[in-house]
């Protein structure tokens, strides 16, 4: 057979689900997308959620694969799709592949922070969250010329995770598809000063609060692991959403979207007079202009930051090195 022959029965099976005894739509299959700072730990905890004992290599660009989980004994097994994005910030522009028109309904953002470069964090949060949210708009405004219902119920999803009663439905604006936030290597950064702790903290608590996020730290403690890989299972394959929430800024912060509030975060870790000079024009631009003056950004030096895959020894090819020699010459 050929793979059309192998999609045309597909379909077919899908369309005709008595068949095989498979009820229609009983298949989950969602997609997320891991981003984040470089070598910030995304390999590592997309092989954990997948319970693969390898060890992590360095991604190139974007990578993908996948898992697959049976709810129940004798069901087919649900598929999750993890693509995940090497680089840091540099090659932001990839993240048009992954997310389009026919899965954005069921796609999810995983962004990793690396806690211990904070002067980093800022940066890579924002210009990430900055073009995945601009390609989703895109994607939304062409879907409601088309499929106006399910751009509707895409845009009113994200708001489901607040209660209707929740004093701060006025100050957030929910990321346009669900999106979870997870400070990786909470080891290292458990021995930053206190005070260090508690502005990250406290800033990163407001961040994934104001996009309707959930919240995690993680290290490689096991503990810590497991609940990250929570999350992402409740995203991937549906399991039950946790319900415990930690917002002690001296232990790891878990805190599940709409669960927190801008009055127990409390305003921007600086002193009145301080806040009295900053002018923002939005709550995220006031909190980025505090956090900044603690952690000033490290200035970026983008695609030179990659070494070039051409000249990997795992990637050689002796006929298309030469041809390549030849044309750099």
């Amino acid at each position: 057979d050929t793979l059309w022959d192998l999609a045309i029965a597909e379909v077919e099976k899908r369309e005709n689900p008595e068949d095989d005894g498979v009820k229609s739509g009983e298949v989950w299959e969602k997609s997320i997308l891991f981003m984040g700072n470089k070598n910030g730990g995304k390999t590592t905890i997309i092989l954990r959620c997948l319970e693969r004992e390898e060890s992590p290599k360095p991604t190139l660009a974007l990578e993908y694969t996948f898992g697959r989980r049976a709810r129940r004994p004798n069901t087919p097994k649900d598929v999750a799709h993890f693509w995940e994005l090497g680089g840091g910030t540099s090659l932001a522009e990839l993240i048009r592949i992954p997310i389009t028109s026919h899965n954005i309904r069921s796609f999810a953002v995983v962004l990793v922070l690396d806690l211990s470069k904070p002067n980093e964090l800022w940066n890579t949060m924002e210009s990430l969250l900055q073009v995945t949210r601009t390609h989703v708009n895109r994607i939304l405004t062409k879907l409601e010329k088309t499929n106006a219902e399910v751009a509707a119920e895409i845009k009113q999803r994200m708001w489901n995770e607040l209660q209707r009663d929740h004093p701060d439905c006025a100050l957030v604006d929910p990321f346009p598809i669900p999106l979870v936030i997870i400070g990786s290597k909470y080891d290292i950064f458990n021995e930053f000063d206190s005070e260090m702790r508690k502005i990250i903290s406290k800033t990163l608590r407001f961040v994934s609060h104001y996009y309707g996020a959930s919240l995690v730290f993680t290290s490689k403690s096991e503990a810590l692991l497991l609940k990250a890989r929570a999350l992402i299972n409740h995203l991937a394959f549906g399991y039950d959403k946790s319900k415990s929430v930690s917002v002690d800024p001296s232990k790891p912060l878990f805190i599940p979207a709409g669960l927190d509030s801008m009055s127990q975060i409390g305003p921007p870790p600086a002193s009145d007079s301080d806040l009295g000079k900053i002018t923002a024009n939005t709550p995220l631009e006031l909190w980025k202009k505090v956090f900044e003056k603690t952690f000033p950004p490290k200035s970026f030096c983008g695609l030179q930051d990659i070494k070039d895959p051409a000249q990997d020894s795992q990637y050689a090819e002796y006929e298309v090195d030469v041809m390549r020699a030849q044309k750099n010459q």
